[in-house]
């Protein structure tokens, strides 16, 4: 990576701290989408209201305040910077460099565009080139073949399955752990190993 390469943006998407006035009431919306929010956590689903979700964001900024264990992004559009979704990382073990990466798009009509993955890669350089973190792992549900694919696709390989393990609308479902590890991402991009 050259120092003319930018971090935080890419050819579609720059990645963006939170915007206090205008976010929660986009990401409230979004709340409000069952298959959204359960592609997202195994929590109970439950649409949030704006001051809840303004909460969400004075948690979330306080934890990487205090624990630096977490680095939240929000992802904009280069073409009108409006809120497409957020990638973290989370769950770093800085003595291992080792993390966990989350990453959405809200809108149902801005996915499959190629945001989501001009975002990961972003995240991908900042994880392994910024933070000097070794590897990053993933858990997507099987009731979510799209999230699956789309790791896949970007050299996460499954590690782990963890065998019915997610109870959804009366049927059980694997929980599958997947991982990238630094070299590979590099091999994927071109990069000397070395750099």
């Amino acid at each position: 990576m050259s120092f003319s390469t930018q971090l935080f943006e890419g050819k579609l998407v720059r990645l963006a701290p939170i915007d206090h006035d205008k976010d929660p009431q986009v990401e409230s919306r979004w709340t409000h989408d069952l298959a959204f929010l359960r592609s997202m956590d195994r929590k109970l689903a439950m649409p949030l209201s704006v001051a809840q979700v303004k909460k969400k964001y004075e948690a979330i900024e306080k934890e990487v305040d205090e624990t630096k264990r977490l680095f939240h992004f929000t992802i904009r559009a280069k073409e009108d910077n409006r809120l497409l979704g957020y990638v973290r990382i989370e769950w770093i073990e800085w003595t291992h460099g080792t993390c966990s990466l989350k990453i959405a798009i809200g809108d149902p009509a801005d996915r499959n565009k190629g945001y989501g993955s001009d975002a990961l890669q972003l995240m991908m350089r900042y994880a392994f080139h910024e933070l000097n973190l070794y590897r990053t792992s993933v858990v997507v549900g099987e009731d979510n073949p799209a999230g699956l694919r789309f790791f896949k696709r970007h050299g996460f390989v499954e590690e782990v399955r963890r065998r019915k393990s997610l109870l959804r609308d009366g049927q059980t479902w694997d929980l599958i752990h997947l991982g990238l590890l630094r070299e590979e991402w590099q091999a994927m991009n071109g990069e000397n190993h070395d750099e």
